[in-house]
Order: structure tokens, then sequence, then C-alpha cells
């Protein structure tokens, strides 16, 4: 049979007829011509006994050598016993199935069933940095087909940045989407390649930040009572110390949170980090600076407010600059606060898990969870008490060493 028998000047002097017609190129191959003028590309074969036509393309999309090409690549198929059109539709569904499987699809859905247990601000860094650090690397990929050494330049990327915290949590958070592939039967995702990668992590010196010991405490009260800064901003720091909260979760406290008969201080979820509402007991100290800040603040919603919008909570930068001007700046934080209540309750003996639940801090071993479900309430209220009690001893503790 004649093979190659067209040219483009021959497919481009075919004018259309009243009916289509064909013109043969050879090995099954042809160009069919419209009324409409529209030319295709077909190509005749028989497979398991039956006649079939093979859509290869359109002219002039597809040019003729490309349309050559196309035919003797289904002619290979055939030789191999595979029907063409049969292994084209495979080709658009695998297409389809990838395109639906990509790293950021999946990633996206993880994010969306995780986001419902996390802050709203957390749910937003998680994605953010998924947008910035991983997506425009791997995100349009089939998730199949990333490899350890496909996530490892990821995660070097970022850590050629000095970024090294940021890489930790973007190894944690591609290692999640993979395990949420596995678990939702994603075709080809059967291991997990991130499993296994946390040694390739470059690790810096763990540096705490900065806190008081507990000798520092009776000169933090005498430096507090002298502090000339605001009233309100005074009372801050003294109620953060006496109930170790973080910052974010004490300059956005509002009035409606306190219940004064029950002696507690619920913080809604959607203020805390793990999106979890978190109880502080109060103690006798604690309700004394609230008598003391109700005169300044009650008439507002927040404890807090900014000073020219009162529906706005003071900046965080209010309590760092407040720490500076009392003279502890490199020396102490805000968030140091908890580190020095967690070292002190754990010296006298308090149990851990019991600081741990006051901390807001939650058990990431699911089986240990399980037997920790208690709020241990009860105890903590003691605790709490007991370091409100603490604390003015060191108070006293200072001002007898004056007198």
């Amino acid at each position: 049979m004649p093979s190659d028998l067209l040219t483009e000047v021959l497919i481009k002097k075919a004018k259309p007829k009243d009916r289509q017609y064909k013109m043969a190129d050879g090995r099954g191959m042809y160009l069919l011509i419209t009324p409409a003028g529209k030319k295709y590309w077909r190509m005749k074969y028989r497979y398991s006994g039956k006649e079939k036509v093979y859509s290869i393309g359109v002219y002039p999309e597809v040019k003729l050598a490309d349309a050559r090409k196309e035919r003797d690549r289904a002619k290979k198929l055939l030789k191999k016993h595979q029907d063409p059109v049969e292994s084209r539709r495979e080709e658009k569904r695998q297409v389809a199935v990838n395109h639906e499987n990509v790293f950021e699809v999946v990633a996206r859905e993880w994010h969306e069933q995780k986001k419902e247990a996390w802050s709203e601000d957390h749910a937003k860094q998680v994605l953010k940095s998924l947008e910035n650090e991983v997506f425009p690397h791997i995100g349009s990929r089939p998730i199949a087909e990333i490899d350890a050494p496909t996530i490892i330049e990821v995660v070097r990327k970022v850590e050629k940045r000095g970024a090294l915290d940021v890489a930790s949590r973007i190894l944690q958070r591609i290692k999640a989407v993979f395990r949420y592939a596995i678990i939702s039967k994603i075709p080809g995702v059967l291991v997990n390649p991130a499993a296994d990668l946390s040694e390739i992590l470059k690790s810096r010196p763990v540096i705490h930040r900065p806190a008081l010991a507990e000798n520092d405490i009776p000169d933090f009260f005498e430096r507090l009572n002298n502090y000339d800064g605001h009233e309100a901003t005074k009372l801050a720091l003294e109620l953060v110390i006496l109930t170790f909260v973080r910052s974010s979760e004490l300059r956005g406290a509002r009035w409606e949170e306190f219940n004064f008969d029950r002696l507690e201080w619920r913080i809604p979820a959607e203020r805390m980090k793990m999106n979890k509402e978190h109880i502080v007991p109060l103690s006798r100290q604690s309700v004394a600076v609230l008598e003391k800040l109700k005169p300044l603040t009650a008439k507002h919603d927040l404890l807090f407010p900014g000073q020219n919008k009162r529906d706005v909570p003071i900046s965080e930068n209010t309590l760092l600059y407040a720490m500076y001007r009392m003279g502890y700046h490199s020396r102490a934080t805000v968030h140091g606060f908890r580190a020095t209540a967690s070292t002190i309750l754990n010296e006298n003996g308090f149990n851990s898990d019991v600081i741990e639940r006051q901390l807001a801090h939650y058990e990431r071993n699911k089986v240990r969870a399980a037997y920790h479900r208690s709020e241990y309430l009860a105890d903590r209220k003691d605790m709490m008490q007991w370091w409100g009690d603490f604390l003015d001893g060191k108070r006293e503790l200072k001002q007898d060493i004056d007198s």
C-alpha cells in the first residue's frame, strides 16, 4: 500500500464539497474534509476482528508530520495488541485523575478537613505557608509522583534562607498531607515519602525565651510597683503573671468571659491556639487585679482596649515595651512568664498533667490523651490559688528586705 501520499500544499488546496470526502495518506490514515471546510485526521484499523476509526486530530492544529507520528505510535500499540482508542481514553482518564490528585488539590482538602480543629489564625498561617513555600514547587504535580528527594529539595530551599523553624513546619505539613492521601486511598499513594525525613533538617541551638527565675520575682514586683506608664498596662502585666496565659489571650480578653461567681475565666475556642475553650481559675489575687481594672475599662467590651480604637485590643508591643521600660530588655518577656510558672510549679511537686493543662498544652499522643480527658479543674483551682499566694509571698519578701 502506498504511503505518505499527502503534502502540506495538497492539504491547503483541498476545498470542501457537497459531501464529506477523504484524502488518503497511507497506512490507514486519511484526511476527512467536511462540507463546512473542516479537516480531520483519521486512521482506520482493525482490532479484535472489528473495523474501528482512531481520531488523530484537527488540521491545521495538528500538522501533517505530527499526524504521521501519531499514526505510527498507534500502529506500534496495535502490534502490542493494544487498542489506540482505548489507550487514549485511559490517558485522558489518567490526566483527569492526576489533575484531581495534584499535591495542591490534596493539600487543600487536608487543610479544609483539619482547620475545624485549629484557631482561625493558625489555619490561615498553615495555608499561607503551603501557598508560599510548597505549591509553587510541587503544587501542580500528581501527589503519587512526588518522592523523597523532591520533598528534600523543597525543604532545602527554605533552609537556605535560614528559616529553619519554617522548614521544619513545612516538612511536618507535607508529611501530614501524605498521611491524608494514604488514608483517603488516593491512587498510587501507598507510602509516605516524607515520613523518615526529619533527620535531614538542619537544627539550631535551642534558645529559650528570656524568663524570670524564682529569685528575680521579688525585684519584678518592685519594678512593676514603680512603673509609671498606663495603669491598665501595669495591671495587664500583673494579671498575665498571675494567670500565665499567652499574650494574645490576655490582650483579647473580654469582660463577658469572666464569671466572678464561679471564679473562672473561660477563653472561647476561637481565641485559643488549638481552637479549644480554655478555663483559667481565678485566684483571689487575680480577682483583686480585675477589680482595680473595672473602673478603667469595664464600660468597654475588652479588658485592655487600645487608646485610639476602643474596640481593638492593645498591641503585643504595648506589654513588651512596658517590660523594656522596666529594665527587662533581653532579660525577660511576657511569654516567659509561662516558663517561669511551669518551672516553679513543677519544682514544687504539682502534677505535670495539671500544669500542662493549665498552660493549654494538649497531649499529642492519642493513646495517652484517651487516659487524660479530665480537665483537672479542681486541682487547677488549688494550684492557681497556690500560685497567687506564692507570688504574694515574693512581693512581701521584697518589701521586708527594703524595710
